[in-house]
């Protein structure tokens, strides 16, 4: 199992995308992701995810909020397990990173980016208040099906 975190940043009524572009052998070449990766050793899923925001992008985080739990089966023949966190509040200079291009995209456009089947779906729990864990079901990059369970 892999262990990681995705940050989707909001600023202005935008919210931060990488378009994959840059990296060779990159699993999520041409896909538009949230910012974030895998845990390093010793790491809590907010170190990982101010450490990777902070990678990719330049920006230091401040109360970055967790939102959900999501299972990612069979995702590439793997089974990733990744925290979900938004954030409102940072600082920094943005800059250029070694994955993709860095775009401020406005709400009502991200679902016409090429995403994720799974992103389509959690995408609006991301805007409620309850706390969700899903698991969704991949073949290798096929998305299959998903279960899910929100928190009060």
């Amino acid at each position: 199992m892999i262990l990681a975190t995705l940050c989707y940043l909001h600023h202005a009524g935008s919210t931060l995308m990488l378009h994959r572009t840059k990296r060779a052998n990159d699993i999520h070449a041409g896909k538009w992701n949230g910012l974030g990766g895998k845990f390093e050793v010793g790491e809590s899923p907010e170190e990982c995810v101010v450490r990777e925001v902070f990678e990719e992008s330049g920006l230091v985080i401040a109360a970055p909020r967790l939102r959900g739990l999501l299972l990612f089966s069979g995702f590439k023949k793997n089974d990733w397990y990744v925290f979900v966190f938004t954030a409102e509040k940072f600082s920094g200079k943005m800059k250029e990173n070694g994955e993709g291009f860095l775009q401020w995209i406005p709400e009502g456009e991200l679902e016409s980016l090429p995403l994720w089947p799974s992103d389509h779906i959690f995408f609006p729990w991301l805007r409620g208040e309850k706390f969700f864990s899903a698991k969704f079901v991949y073949k290798g990059d096929e998305y299959l099906r998903n279960e899910v369970t929100f928190y009060p």
